[in-house]
């Protein structure tokens, strides 16, 4: 991996374009006031510190790179990439600033800053905005949603179940790993969803809470059907099929997933898993967890659940919500999103339902369907230092969009009224500042857990 090649092309003319007293370029990372979340969870800068900047630039590299860029018709600083591996051994020397990974952040609060350390080095922070900004804003917009998610089905679950805490950490399961763009994204976007919940069929993810966060596992699944699977035993041994799925994996508190939408959903329902199988399941060790894929993704859920009241029983809990028999569940994993989320939520509810009896997979919605503007994410210099060490306030302010203005001067971050503010570093006094070293010139200072951070984002398990 060539780190000169981690950037925009323009980024290499940018090492003439600074004022020649130029001697220091600060910047920082915030998502913008605007998206579509007023918080952001703020995840994933120690994946890119470990797995990119861990890395020295070698003169190799510089030697590829110069002969990319020229040809690409762009300046090429060779001196100054020189002097990096001369003097530092092709490590950065940067000083990059950060909240603590997991910390729930208002929408307009810097999580990130970032400055050189040494003068010959001003145009390096701003080098780095593509790959920083881009290893900032897609974990940290993934855990967002799966956040604002967790805290909607928890707001369901403590309306309408007796015990929400076992239920709540499996009720948004991960199906993005095939709708991603590559492996690295499955891994960066599974894993930040995992902040939040415990259920995952994205293996990639879990190698990443191994690698980058120290924990030897991260997320749960259950044995599950797919369609070749039960398509594979032809529609006129369907329930041969689901008999199978109960005789090979059913277990003591075990649940087994049951794809049963290949042919008819509703025949399945009621006439094989509530007719011919019924006994089976009535008698099982575990739990069958019956998945409609198709359909109206904000009304077949529900129906397949009260038609699996109707055959296996319910109970009324403490609530006066109805409950499925223990040997049944249901799981939706076809067009769901924060929005077919919410509208279940409320129908279930309305028709009397606990929030308990279904489960949700997720896919595209979680790990696809976002970009660096759902939460506005932006990365600008906001201070430049003079050759006599005096830092300077810069910023933008476009009159034609207002939003976009930036924040002068170095920033700091502090608590106000229970929540993080950001405050120019100057005026901080004698009060705490949120944002921490976490790398210089080279070393990681800080090495956060996955458990550190989920207990940051979810404070006993809230």
């Amino acid at each position: 991996m060539n780190f000169i090649l981690n950037t925009d092309s323009y980024k290499y003319s940018h090492f003439a374009q600074y004022p020649p007293e130029t001697a220091g370029i600060s910047a920082y990372i915030e998502s913008r006031r605007g998206g579509e979340y007023d918080n952001t969870l703020f995840f994933g800068l120690q994946m890119f510190l470990k797995e990119y900047l861990s890395q020295p630039v070698t003169r190799a590299h510089i030697d590829e790179a110069e002969e990319l860029v020229t040809a690409h018709g762009l300046p090429f600083n060779r001196t100054g990439w020189e002097r990096l591996v001369e003097r530092h051994g092709g490590y950065l020397p940067l000083m990059i600033e950060a909240l603590p990974e997991g910390m729930i952040v208002p929408a307009g609060t810097p999580m990130v800053q970032v400055r050189n350390t040494d003068p010959d080095f001003f145009w390096l922070p701003t080098f780095l905005e593509t790959s920083l900004l881009r290893a900032v804003w897609y974990p940290s917009t993934v855990a967002t949603v799966s956040w604002h998610v967790r805290q909607m089905i928890a707001e369901a679950l403590a309306r309408t179940c007796d015990d929400p805490g076992p239920v709540l950490p499996f009720r948004l399961h991960d199906f993005g790993a095939r709708g991603a763009t590559s492996q690295e994204q499955a891994g960066l976007g599974g894993v930040a969803h995992l902040v939040s919940f415990l259920g995952t069929d994205t293996v990639a993810s879990l190698v990443a809470a191994r690698r980058y966060y120290h924990e030897p596992m991260a997320g749960f699944s259950i044995p599950a059907a797919e369609h070749s699977t039960m398509t594979s035993w032809g529609e006129e041994r369907e329930a041969a099929a689901y008999e199978n799925m109960i005789d090979q994996f059913d277990g003591e508190g075990k649940l087994v997933a049951v794809v049963s939408d290949s042919y008819d959903l509703f025949r399945a329902v009621q006439t094989i898993w509530g007719g011919q199988l019924k006994d089976k399941v009535k008698a099982m060790k575990g739990t069958l967890v019956v998945r409609p894929d198709s359909g109206d993704a904000t009304r077949v859920p529900i129906d397949t659940i009260e038609m699996l009241g109707e055959i296996f029983g319910f109970s009324v809990n403490s609530k006066g919500y109805k409950v499925l028999a223990p040997c049944v569940r249901v799981i939706q994993g076809d067009g769901i999103n924060p929005r077919t989320i919410r509208v279940l939520l409320e129908a279930m509810a309305e028709r009397g339902w606990s929030a308990e009896n279904l489960a949700f997979g997720m896919g595209a919605g979680l790990l696809q369907k976002v970009n660096r503007d759902t939460l506005r994410f932006a990365m600008k210099a906001n201070a430049r230092q003079d050759a006599g060490g005096n830092w300077h306030g810069i910023s933008k302010d476009p009159k034609t969009d207002p939003g976009k203005a930036s924040k002068r001067y170095r920033q700091a971050v502090v608590m106000e009224d229970g929540a993080p503010v950001a405050v120019p570093l100057k005026d901080l006094g004698d009060r705490e500042n949120l944002m921490r070293p976490v790398w210089e010139n080279g070393d990681l200072k800080v090495d956060w857990t996955f458990a550190e951070i989920r207990d940051r984002a979810n404070p006993n398990g809230a």
